[in-house]
């Protein structure tokens, strides 16, 4: 390893000793990089928006119900009254009819709107399936996959993907990349985020600055592959880098070490459709 750094390194210094276009090259590559960077940044706040909206969603949902259940002994309390005095028929059953009305416009609402939660679950459930057949072929050392609050979750480890300090893939990684794509490219309503992850333990190359420049570069190295090799759509994927912030294990032990090495492939439905009804619903 400290050979291959020498070596670039070198050759890194008599690039610049001899060109200066080469420099002005390197510059834009980096301006780009950065753009890049900055842009995975923001679409990943956009994604993390809308799983806040759905988290809202839900909570209306059950505001919705709890208010419906009102609405209903209000229903109950006017047929009293017009069991009770006669001579307030007329308009209590006027009144009636109008929260009867709007008692059926709230169930309705309450019925798509967990008509498409329903939808969205299945495509989880769904998706997870198919990938899990996909991936059977691999250990659990190599890869696990999991569903978690509507996403599917396909934590590949370095052991398959990359080796120790590098962002090239293995052969055995791009297989695994090439079972995923073929799901990927069979259910295209689904977002895809790559996100890489380091242990804690820092890295210092000609090529990497520090281990979350390390994961920004793995994650869009997967991605590539993906879009290039494998024909997904590229505005399905989502690629951005977590460093060490994001451990699932001790960084004290090397077996947790290990497991934070990792890049995650986080897969959910595009929630085009549901924003939309809403909308149309506010509107």
């Amino acid at each position: 390893m400290k050979k291959i750094g020498l070596i670039i390194l070198g050759g890194a210094l008599i690039m610049s000793s001899t060109s200066c276009v080469t420099k002005k090259k390197f510059l834009l590559a980096e301006n780009g990089r950065i753009e890049a960077l900055s842009k995975g940044d923001k679409l990943q706040g956009q994604l993390n928006e809308c799983h806040n909206e759905m988290d809202k969603m839900r909570g209306q949902i059950d505001r919705l119900q709890q208010d419906t259940n009102r609405q209903g002994n209000s229903i109950r309390h006017y047929q009293q009254l017009l069991s009770s005095n006669m001579n307030e028929q007329e308009k209590l059953n006027a009144l009636l009819g109008e929260k009867l009305k709007e008692l059926d416009e709230r169930e309705k609402t309450i019925q798509e709107l967990q008509g498409m939660i329903d939808q969205q679950n299945a495509t989880v459930q769904s998706l997870l399936n198919s990938v899990k057949d996909a991936l059977l072929g691999f250990s659990s050392d190599e890869l696990t996959v999991r569903e978690q609050n509507g996403k599917v979750y396909v934590a590949m480890s370095d052991k398959l993907l990359f080796q120790s300090g590098s962002a090239k893939l293995d052969k055995r990684g791009e297989e695994a990349l090439g079972k995923l794509a073929e799901v990927l490219n069979k259910q295209t309503e689904i977002d895809v985020c790559i996100e890489g992850h380091t242990d804690n333990k820092p890295i210092h190359t000609a090529q990497f600055k520090d281990n979350w420049d390390l994961s920004v570069i793995r994650a869009t190295s997967v991605a590539r592959i993906l879009i290039e090799k494998y024909k997904v759509n590229p505005l399905q994927i989502q690629p951005s880098g977590r460093g060490e912030y994001m451990p699932v294990a001790d960084n004290e032990t090397a077996e947790g070490r290990a497991k934070n090495r990792r890049t995650e492939i986080i897969m959910s439905p595009k929630l085009d459709k549901l924003f939309q009804m809403l909308k149309n619903k506010k509107d």
